[in-house]
């Protein structure tokens, strides 16, 4: 019987036979060939994680002992000049291009810029961290828990990967972290003499062209991967190795592009962009003028006179619309005295229909989108920011901008397209970090090849979790939450509070009823986002009670004053539960950071919509058995876990299904870089 290492070789071997096939690089500039998708990994997930994730990093682990002596050793830096270390720092840079990520020149780098660090920001990376960048800078995924400094760690791989000649991006789950983390950083940057760019929302094509010729760029992962898109588009014929060469003999100028290639990839918060935000792939359109001719409206008045259950049902799981035959027969029959020429055909039709049934039942103003400035913006779940260019395709997003009376946007033809899978698979070299990583280890090593190696803390956490508590009602959820709040106020030194919603409207529920019950408070959610900061800023501090969507969750570090401090730290309060257990792990995580104190509870209710949509049947029988409300823990937890499961098994589907009907796409769609 094989022994784990053995399994692990003998994985890699089965990995690597079949990543074999590459397609050639085209692109006229630096990036790896396509790879095909492994069709067969998600029936082995189990058995692949566990292959795929190291076990915990204990003392006496070799990379610990390393990075124990990479913050022991070199004590010649400290007494260095600023001017004599300045030139050290310079100098490494000739050597690292030349030989390469050696571990020597690496683990000399990472203590030159441990000290430039503490020299420029005044703290220094503990091994833990240096751990992490030591993990990235080998392709790794480095699972750090949240708090743990992984802004700093991210300035290891991309100094060391920059000054081998590697140009490194930087990826954020937001603008708001992007712009944050390298005001923070580019002190560091520029003392080893590199140049830093910034790619987020509203940056000119002309800016976005010098940004990435710096040595390190920080950006977000819609906006990096839609330049990529945009140079393949603006290539157009001229992709293919080819037809670029014999335009350049006949002295055909070749159109700009943005980017300068996909070298060396760190991702932040590597399970939400690898994973959650992978279930619809990235599509790069032009707007076509709106012509409406009264088109919506009569689909969304045609949609009022059909029945769910007779002629139409909803699958909120998957987001979804499915016309009965006896709903086609009606809507046919409704559409023959329409003007518009769509109603003729069958399937336009019935598309519209559906369309305007998702308009008015599934997409919900403030959960899935906000109206701000006459405009419809959607909603990032995840992030619970606004995406002010993105829109729904097939006409979905007109319905609801006539749904909601503002100005209709014209509809939009693809010009390309691609999935995150296939776009990140094309780094050079690619790592990430993340504090829920783990249970997505087997898709990240199927899909990108990477392993996933825990780090330990630096401080043992010091968080407690209060439990879950369970309602039946919506109303019954917001008046427990005012009360949990009143009582932490009232019995725990005014301890600042974070309540953690799932949408615009929970946030502004929550609110009201806090309000109603005399208690201060700040909400921040897709309205408030231009106060972020400010809000953030002041969750720490004593007596504050922050209402908050996502935007507090991944990548947000609430600051402790003293008196919060010496009170208990910061309290979090879920009130529903996400699709992925990931998600609420992060938002507990808000507490108790880096050694701090801190504690968490979850109060949920019956009909929230994780138990509607993916545990309806449990949840039902939950209704009739249970007595006496609230219930706690035991039930509450079964019937959570039930519907996380169920949910994760839908998403994982669903990721997988869009990389194989982008597999059926690929010849046509001018993503592919196929001649």
């Amino acid at each position: 019987m094989l022994d784990r290492e053995s399994l692990k070789e003998r994985a890699g071997e089965i990995w690597r036979e079949i990543r074999s096939d590459e397609e050639p690089v085209v692109a006229p500039y630096a990036e790896k060939g396509q790879r095909k998708s492994w069709k067969w990994d998600r029936p082995l997930d189990k058995v692949i994680g566990r292959l795929a994730v190291d076990p915990p990093l204990r003392r006496g682990n070799p990379l610990l002992e390393r990075a124990e002596a990479i913050a022991s050793g070199y004590p010649e830096l400290a007494e260095m000049g600023h001017d004599a270390f300045v030139v050290r720092c310079r100098n490494i840079r000739a050597r690292l291009t030349r030989q390469g990520l050696e571990p020597d020149l690496v683990d000399e780098c990472f203590a030159l810029i441990r000290e430039a660090t503490g020299r420029e920001l005044g703290m220094r990376h503990y091994p833990v961290q240096l751990m992490g960048g030591l993990v990235m800078v080998d392709g790794g995924i480095a699972e750090m828990a949240t708090g743990e400094g992984k802004t700093i760690t991210a300035l290891l791989p991309a100094i060391t990967a920059a000054l081998a000649g590697m140009p490194a991006h930087v990826f954020t789950v937001n603008d708001y972290l992007a712009e944050r983390d390298l005001a923070k950083l580019e002190p560091v940057y520029r003392l080893f003499g590199l140049s830093t760019g910034l790619i987020i929302e509203g940056k000119e094509p002309e800016e976005r062209r010098a940004a990435y010729r710096a040595d390190v760029v920080y950006g977000t992962n819609k906006e990096i991967a839609f330049d990529y898109l945009k140079d393949q588009a603006a290539l157009g014929k001229q992709r293919g190795a080819a037809r670029r060469l014999v335009s350049q003999m006949f002295g055909r100028r070749r159109p700009p592009l943005t980017m300068r290639g996909l070298h060396f990839a760190i991702v932040d918060e590597a399970d939400s962009i690898f994973i959650d935000e992978a279930r619809t792939p990235l599509i790069l359109s032009a707007e076509v003028p709106a012509d409406d001719d009264g088109l919506y409206q009569s689909a969304l008045e045609l949609a009022r006179h059909l029945e769910e259950g007779r002629h139409y049902t909803i699958k909120e799981s998957e987001r979804a619309v499915e016309l009965s035959e006896r709903g086609k027969r009606a809507v046919a029959e409704l559409a023959s005295g329409l003007p518009q020429k769509l109603w003729r055909i069958r399937q336009a039709r019935e598309q519209l229909a559906s369309q305007a049934l998702s308009a008015t039942r599934l997409f919900l103003r403030d959960r899935d989108y906000v109206v701000m400035d006459g405009k419809v913006q959607i909603v990032d779940e995840g992030t619970g920011r606004t995406m002010a260019d993105r829109s729904w395709e097939g006409g979905l997003h007109q319905m609801v901008e006539v749904k909601e009376q503002v100005e209709i946007t014209g509809s939009r033809n693809t010009l390309a397209r691609i999935t995150y899978q296939r776009f990140f698979r094309r780094y050079r070299r690619l790592s990430g970090m993340s504090g829920t990583v783990r249970e997505v280890a087997g898709e990240l090593w199927a899909d990108f090849g990477l392993r996933v190696r825990p780090v330990p803390t630096n401080r043992p956490s010091q968080r407690e979790h209060r439990g879950h508590v369970m309602v039946r009602t919506q109303d019954e959820k917001w008046s427990m939450v005012a009360d949990a709040v009143s009582t932490v106020k009232a019995e725990e030194g005014d301890r600042p509070i974070l309540v953690g919603t799932r949408s615009v409207a929970d946030s502004e529920a929550v609110a009201e009823v806090l309000a109603a019950r005399g208690i201060a408070h700040r909400v921040l959610n897709a309205r408030q986002d231009g106060e972020e900061a400010d809000i953030i800023a002041g969750a720490g501090q004593l007596g504050a009670v922050t209402v908050a969507t996502n935007m507090a969750g991944r990548g947000t570090d609430i600051e402790l004053s003293d008196e919060a401090e010496a009170a208990g730290g910061l309290h979090v309060i879920l009130t529903a539960f996400h699709e992925t257990a990931r998600v609420d792990r992060q938002l507990y995580g808000r507490a108790g950071r880096q050694g701090d104190p801190g504690s968490s509870q979850a109060i949920t209710a019956l009909d929230d919509e994780l138990y509607k949509h993916f545990g309806k049947g449990v949840a039902a029988m939950l209704a009739r058995s249970v007595k006496h409300w609230p219930v706690q823990d035991g039930p509450a937890e079964w019937l959570r876990k039930l519907a996380q499961a169920a949910a994760e098994r839908r998403h994982a589907a669903s990721r997988r299904q869009t990389e194989l009907s982008e597999d059926k796409l690929r010849e046509s769609m001018s993503f592919s870089g196929a001649d």
